[in-house]
């Protein structure tokens, strides 16, 4: 029915019982009656509305502490249509706090910087991302201007000139940012930052990869060339000067082969494609056989040794075994003649650890971090004497990160050093 009506149908029909009564009486009793009831009546009427006006007026200064009144008459569906409304409102609010919430959520987990300032650059909200890119505090930075908390001329030119079709790239406290500038809303500006540091590493450390495996490749590349030249150009050469010949570029060539077998391994144990399949691994066959190979390397320059005080694990039987050749062979080939080296499998309340110690050389503290970046090396000539890819080290770390082990390693200089494969208490078969 039409709201209208339902407000003045009963209107109607209370004026019209209303001037019925009055008739009775005024026949009843004569006018002065009639007229006594009709004040009497308009008085409490008028009484009435004002004391539901001032209901109202009460409730409507503190809607969300006064009960909504309950009515007499038309206040009655005027009251009920507040209520639907004052529901409705309620509903709209907790769906409007409950969105607003996720959104804040939403904006705190991500990984690039939000930054929201009003018409003239003062800061309105950021999210944790931004503050660690920018060096904020919304707590407080919270109504300041943005110009005057990021005072890097770049950033600053970048938001007066207003040119922001291209981004913007900032370095700011140790991080590379690119920066976006969004206006929005009454020229309003949303300052989107994105953390571009480790992509710019990885980058870094990919153009050194390649650059280092070209040159680690060009060395014995030069040699084998530059034998076959001399080849050529003299088919004579006396058989003992061509069989030196042929053996360098032999070794140059296992050289190669061996640099490329190593950087193929790396691909593998980065790639997502190759996941590891743990089975059970025997400890004392596979150290008894890298023990073997250790002896053929050192050809009895050194004195090696082997101790096996712990279970069996769970892995990857060949990588493990790569992992583990590589400690013991640098070991061997960067301790001078007449060296010991040893050899630990042990259990104790670390977990399980394979430990290679030696007397040998010995590392600096400032290389000890680096060693396991690929082609690093403390020594480069001594390095190409032991005939090493400088990826050895690269392999160990990404198997044992592979299997949630970890490197540790213990040197100093002229006294020797210890590495040691640190494996949790759960590989424990």
């Amino acid at each position: 029915m039409n709201p209208q009506l339902l407000f003045w149908v009963p209107a109607a029909l209370r004026a019209l019982l209303f001037a019925v009564a009055a008739g009775v009486v005024w026949w009843m009793a004569g006018i002065e009656a009639a007229l006594l009831l009709a004040f009497v009546g308009i008085a409490v009427l008028a009484f009435t509305q004002l004391h539901y006006l001032y209901r109202l007026n009460t409730w409507l200064d503190n809607p969300d502490q006064e009960k909504l009144p309950d009515g007499w008459g038309a206040w009655t569906d005027i009251f009920a249509r507040l209520y639907r409304l004052r529901r409705d409102d309620e509903k709209n609010q907790a769906e409007l706090t409950e969105w607003l919430a996720r959104f804040r959520q939403a904006m705190h987990l991500l990984p690039d910087g939000v930054v929201i300032m009003d018409d003239v650059l003062f800061l309105e909200w950021c999210n944790p991302a931004a503050q660690t890119h920018l060096g904020l505090e919304l707590a407080r930075d919270k109504g300041m201007r943005v110009t005057n908390l990021i005072r890097t001329p770049a950033f600053i030119d970048y938001i007066i000139l207003g040119r922001y079709d291209q981004p913007l790239t900032l370095s700011l406290h140790g991080r590379k940012l690119i920066v976006h500038i969004i206006p929005f809303e009454n020229r309003r500006q949303i300052v989107v930052t994105h953390d571009a540091t480790e992509s710019e590493r990885i980058d870094m450390m990919r153009r050194d990869f390649i650059a280092n495996a070209s040159h680690e490749l060009r060395t014995p590349l030069t040699v084998i060339n530059g034998f076959l030249e001399i080849a050529l150009a003299q088919p004579n050469l006396d058989p003992q000067v061509r069989k030196s010949h042929l053996q360098l570029m032999t070794e140059q060539g296992k050289r190669m082969q061996g640099l490329i077998g190593d950087m193929l391994t790396l691909t593998r144990l980065e790639s997502i494609d190759y996941p590891m399949r743990p089975e059970r691994v025997h400890i004392r066959p596979l150290l008894e056989g890298i023990l073997e190979e250790a002896n053929a390397l050192s050809n009895g320059r050194h004195q090696i040794t082997l101790e096996i005080d712990g279970p069996d694990l769970k892995g990857s039987v060949d990588e493990l075994r790569s992992a583990f050749s590589n400690l013991v062979s640098n070991a061997v080939r960067y301790t001078p003649d007449g060296g010991t080296i040893s050899l630990h499998w042990q259990q104790n309340d670390k977990g399980l650890i394979f430990a290679v110690q030696d007397n040998g050389i010995g590392i600096a503290a400032d290389d000890i971090a680096r060693l396991t970046e690929r082609f690093y090396r403390v020594d480069k000539g001594r390095s190409r004497e032991t005939q090493g890819t400088g990826l050895g080290l690269a392999i160990v770390k990404h198997v044992l990160l592979r299997h949630h082990a970890t490197l540790v390693i213990e040197s100093q200089q002229e006294q020797g050093s210890r590495f040691m494969a640190v494996f949790p208490e759960t590989a424990t078969i």
